[in-house]
């Protein structure tokens, strides 16, 4: 793992770029299972856990790049190259060998620090100290420090047959040496992190005062504004395939009025049917665990889930109805309508923008209430979100 400190930053910025991209399609899920897991977004669950992630691909792209310019690395490497240390402690000749140190001169012991080797020794502790923390965190007991042992050991040996099969075969010959000092190195680091992490996890809470307070808001009946928000989300997205799927069916799939007839069926299987066959539970409501009742009662009511529904489904209507007078007016050539086609398109698209800057504020304003507040579709209907 040999490498000098100018090397660090294209690695750790590749990490970053692949780590954004992961976590773009994963934040979704995560929302999803961390409300479904404690019932509240837990700020520092999220923070430990995504930046576990990174940390893993910041490490991993620190043992592997930067890649060599080509596949074929014995062209490049003397023939008599060894590619592999099996001697135990031998980082310990190599720092006594580049800065050779004078016990009775503590001058000398800054030499050694700055040294090549003892730097790279230094890196091999470090890089794995954050797997140690992270273990800590997760098991919790002290006892669990054989986990941070394998767990380094495992994730050291990962990296070193990475290197010594010139990434998995697609090198000719290996570009990085096969250190069993990296193995006892990186080891070390993991237990060392895993006894460490007190001082650091110290400033976050808990498990047990998440999982305190997961119980309380249960006890209390909370569903936040975000799993509402999720939970429509997701209906949102039955709606949609059940609509493609309903469009299959149909005689002209391709017709506007058609595929609107086929999306208001969908929203009204979706977003009333099931919820009234299923106490109260759409797909989105189930998947979050919670489902809509009558606010005075707690009781699912049918009236109440159409009510409901009817609020979801006019601005739907609205948003459609202004596509089809738009687009009516520019495919239709008649020449009374030819002077207007201009004015009728501005003031479409205005409508369309203040519906959308509407419901847009209203759903900030929602989100940011702390459940002061409810959705539109819930007020109007007298709905409100239980979890039990």
């Amino acid at each position: 793992m040999s490498m000098s400190m100018s090397s660090y930053i294209f690695p750790v910025q590749t990490a970053f770029f692949i780590f954004v991209i992961i976590a773009m399609f994963l934040l979704v899920p995560w929302l999803i299972y961390g409300y479904r897991k404690d019932g509240f977004f837990s700020w520092s669950r999220f923070a430990i856990s995504f930046s576990f992630i990174f940390y893993i691909l910041a490490a991993y792209c620190l043992v592997i790049l930067p890649f060599p310019t080509t596949r074929n690395t014995c062209a490049q490497q003397a023939a008599d190259t060894v590619y592999y240390n099996l001697v135990p402690f031998t980082f310990v000749k190599d720092i006594m060998k580049e800065t050779p140190i004078v016990w009775s001169q503590p001058s000398t012991y800054m030499g050694m620090i700055q040294g090549r080797a003892f730097l790279q020794i230094l890196f091999n502790v470090l890089l794995l100290m954050p797997l140690g923390i992270y273990i800590r965190y997760f098991f919790q007991k002290r006892s669990c420090w054989k986990y941070a042992l394998l767990g380094g050991f495992g994730l050291s040996l990962f990296f070193e047959i990475t290197q010594i099969t010139g990434f998995y075969g697609y090198y000719s010959c290996p570009y990085r040496l096969f250190d069993v000092d990296d193995l006892l190195s990186n080891t070390s680091g993991a237990v060392l992190g895993f006894f460490a992490a007190p001082i650091l996890l110290a400033l976050f809470p808990s498990r047990a005062s998440i999982q305190a307070k997961s119980e309380q808001i249960v006890e209390q009946n909370q569903v936040f504004p975000i799993p509402q928000l999720l939970a429509l989300i997701i209906d949102g997205v039955v709606v949609v395939f059940l609509s493609n799927l309903l469009s299959i069916f149909s005689l002209s799939s391709t017709d506007v009025i058609n595929s609107a007839a086929n999306t208001t069926i969908a929203m009204l299987i979706v977003l009333f049917l099931i919820p009234s066959i299923r106490d109260g539970n759409t797909p989105g409501s189930a998947l979050m665990r919670f489902r809509y009742v009558r606010r005075q009662t707690g009781k699912p009511s049918m009236p109440l889930l159409f009510k409901r529904w009817l609020a979801l489904y006019v601005p739907w209507l609205m948003f459609t109805m202004i596509r089809l007078v738009n687009d009516y007016a520019f495919v239709n050539n008649d020449s009374v309508l030819e002077p207007y086609k201009v004015w009728i398109s501005i003031g479409m698209i205005g409508l369309y923008m203040l519906l959308f800057g509407a419901l847009f504020i209203h759903v900030i304003l929602v989100l940011f209430s702390r459940g002061s507040r409810s959705f539109y579709c819930d007020h109007v209907s007298n709905i409100r979100a239980s979890r039990k």
